[in-house]
């Protein structure tokens, strides 16, 4: 079954199709000259990832699924959540971005957080969502060169590495995307 990933961004393109089974041909943005920004608008991860695949679905007429992902820590009442790429400008300059959360945090005892996937499918014009959550904490230093975004400063409850510091097998194994995903997956196996 072909399937197009509502995205530009390589990094998730290679974790997912390292999730996604031969079963699933995964088509990017590219793969279907959708070469525009996407809305995102919306004030909710859940609605933001369901805009980007109504967006995709309804202007290219193909089965799709976008996600949202979002950074929720519990000291700052839930940010930068929906604004996870954005939250230290538009440009979505991520050593900013965290830069900003560590300063934030900096006489905070409760570095609790969550990463938070939603997965918007849209087959046939219906609508399916899954989420993923994976608990950790915010760590006071940068750690790790690999994954993306704000990796190097989330520390997953029950480890003591880093997304950034893991190799790419175990973060797919355990992250929030990989659970949505697998979500997902089962979804697509019965239907």
């Amino acid at each position: 079954m072909k399937l197009v990933f509502a995205t530009n961004n390589e990094n998730k393109l290679r974790e997912i199709s390292q999730i996604l089974n031969s079963d699933f041909q995964l088509l990017s943005l590219n793969d279907i000259s959708c070469f525009e920004d996407i809305p995102e608008t919306s004030p909710t991860i859940e609605e933001n990832s369901l805009e980007k695949a109504k967006y995709v679905y309804e202007k290219y007429n193909v089965n799709c699924f976008a996600d949202d992902t979002g950074l929720e820590i519990e000291a700052l009442n839930g940010k930068p959540g929906v604004y996870s790429a954005r939250y230290a400008g538009n440009e979505k300059n991520m050593d900013k971005n965290i830069e900003k959360v560590l300063e934030e945090l900096k006489n905070s005892k409760n570095r609790n957080a969550q990463f938070k996937t939603v997965i918007s499918l849209i087959i046939n014009g219906e609508q399916y969502q899954f989420e993923g959550i994976i608990k950790g904490k915010i760590i006071k230093q940068k750690r790790g060169k690999e994954g993306f975004g704000y990796d190097p400063v989330f520390l997953p409850d029950g480890y003591d590495i880093t997304f950034a510091e893991m190799p790419y097998e175990l973060k797919n194994l355990i992250s929030h995307r990989a659970i949505a995903f697998e979500k997902l997956m089962d979804f697509l196996t019965n239907i």
